[in-house]
């Protein structure tokens, strides 16, 4: 070969990386290959000597290479070049990953002059230099230029360094695929997001972004405009009314009545006629026909509020209208249809009571069609500054003060609380705290006693803890010795400990059994 086993000056080695560093730069312009690989080869050309360059790319989908970015080449030129993998020089470098080197293009028959732009030069002068773009193992593309053949031309020095700028390509199109692809996937989660905030139903009447909540959410929007029977379940002051009224504002009775029946307010004797109405005579005192709830709700919706505390004669009653949709006013014959859907609600163990005989199971069954469980405050701890928020806004105006803001203590007091009375008891804690403030900012000591701290307090516990265990053991001996009369063996037995032991204890705090059972003798003489 020609210019074989010759070493570069120290002149060309200052050549060759001025021209590396210029091409570095170059491929930092700009995220679209085309853009920049003109320069590069045009770089190749003023510092290496090199004439007409090209850069083509495989379409792994069908298979063929085209030249995406020339310089030397006019645009018909360009279009021309166009190869199948295995064909000719470029369409063999890139099947194999190995460079090609073709000192006269005259002499070398795979050499196909695709683009034809070499049309009426010497071919015999023409060297012709190949080599792969790879990522990884993967040839995508070549990088291939033509320079005078001469004798003093080194072709393997042209081969490393074509070499060097073909893995410096190589290595933008990995970085520019993983930005695009970075920004595919951030746009694909993006439209997503928007997608599910769009489609995320919320009830404008309930405050809370928990995640439980969303599932709370989710359930209503799924339920809301059938007809299905709901049953609300949670713990007391959960907001099982308000889920209720999301269930009936967002279904297709929402322009029908919602009428609410607080059944643990109900007694056995008025029960049946607050349900179902009755006639006129029915009983002492009916001196007009009236109407109940099932029949004031007609068409829309009506709510049970603590379904669970229906004794079982009205159990009986409600399972009638649940299974048949029909029922009698107290003292009448008509049959009236009852064009009403149902929700309940219950605090109440329904499982427990079915086992107790206290809650019947058919009427179970019909009322759980679609139960929606509540979480609790406490498993719901991201949502209690936004309910504080809203209950400070609501109770300044309600009260004409102008409460601005919260201390950082009395959240700290809130965000610590088990809330046992849940939102509701949250609720009244807000309105009392509003109340009391003089100053537009509500206190830690604004609070009920029952969420202080001992450090809020001043009651922190000083004592060391072996200290306390000693107080504390030395009060059940007493205790024990106290409900046996000073028999030792027995309160032994009610601490769970052996007689033995008993006596140790005893021993160490100072405690006498007898001065119990003297003073058990003297209550009893």
């Amino acid at each position: 070969m020609p210019g074989a086993g010759r070493q570069p000056t120290v002149r060309q080695e200052v050549k060759e990386l001025t021209l590396l560093f210029e091409i570095s730069q170059a491929l930092d312009k700009s995220l679209d290959l085309r853009d920049v690989v003109g320069p590069v080869l045009k770089a190749l050309h003023d510092h290496m000597g090199m004439s007409r360059g090209t850069l083509a790319l495989l379409n792994r989908q069908t298979g063929e290479i085209s030249i995406e970015a020339a310089h030397g080449l006019s645009p018909a030129q360009l279009r021309r070049g166009l190869y199948k993998q295995g064909e000719g020089i470029t369409g063999k470098v890139i099947q194999t990953g190995k460079p090609a080197v073709i000192p006269r293009v005259a002499e070398e028959p795979m050499f196909l002059d695709r683009t034809q732009s070499r049309k009426g030069l010497r071919k015999q002068d023409i060297s012709f230099i190949c080599v792969p773009i790879k990522l990884g193992n993967e040839a995508i593309g070549a990088l291939s230029v033509d320079r005078l053949f001469a004798d003093e031309v080194r072709l393997e020095e042209d081969v490393r360094l074509l070499s060097i700028i073909a893995s410096l390509i190589a290595q933008a199109v990995r970085l520019r695929q993983s930005a695009q692809e970075e920004r595919q996937k951030l746009l694909q989660d993006n439209l997503r997001l928007q997608d599910e905030l769009k489609d995320r139903f919320r009830p404008a009447n309930i405050i809370g972004n928990a995640r439980a909540m969303h599932a709370v959410y989710d359930l209503i929007n799924q339920v809301a405009r059938s007809d299905a029977t709901v049953l609300i379940r949670g713990e007391s002051g959960t907001g099982k009314e308000l889920v209720a009224n999301a269930i009936h504002y967002n279904s297709l009775r929402a322009g029908k009545p919602l009428v609410k029946v607080n059944c643990a307010a109900l007694s056995e004797t008025i029960v049946e006629s607050e349900l179902f109405g009755h006639e006129k005579g029915a009983f002492t005192g009916a001196v007009s026909q009236r109407k109940g709830r099932f029949e004031l709700a007609s068409g829309g919706t009506i709510f049970l509020d603590e379904v669970g505390d229906f004794s079982p004669a009205t159990q009986i009653k409600l399972l009638r209208i649940l299974q048949e949709r029909e029922f009698e006013r107290v003292g009448g014959t008509e049959t009236l249809r009852a064009d009403v859907r149902v929700i309940a609600a219950t605090n109440r163990d329904l499982e427990q009571a079915i086992g107790q005989g206290l809650f019947r199971s058919d009427l179970y069954y019909r009322l759980n069609v679609f139960p929606v469980h509540l979480p609790p405050l406490r498993e719901r701890k991201s949502d209690i500054l936004l309910l504080t928020d809203y209950f400070i806004e609501k109770y300044s105006r309600v009260n004409h003060k102008n409460v601005r803001r919260i201390s950082t203590p009395a959240i700290d007091m809130l965000m610590a609380y088990h809330w046992p009375g849940n939102v509701r008891e949250l609720e009244n804690c807000i309105e009392r705290a509003v109340l009391v403030s003089n100053d537009d900012v509500i206190h830690a000591h604004h609070l009920p006693p029952t969420l202080q701290t001992a450090e809020a307090s001043g009651t922190v516990h000083v004592g060391t803890l072996p200290a306390t265990l000693s107080i504390i053991e030395h009060d059940l001996l007493v205790d024990a010795l106290k409900t046996s009369r000073g028999n030792q063996r027995k309160a032994a037995a009610v601490l769970g400990i052996t007689e033995r032991l008993m006596g140790l204890r005893l021993r160490k705090h100072g405690i006498e059994p007898k001065r119990f059972k003297t003073a058990r003798h003297r209550e009893h003489t």
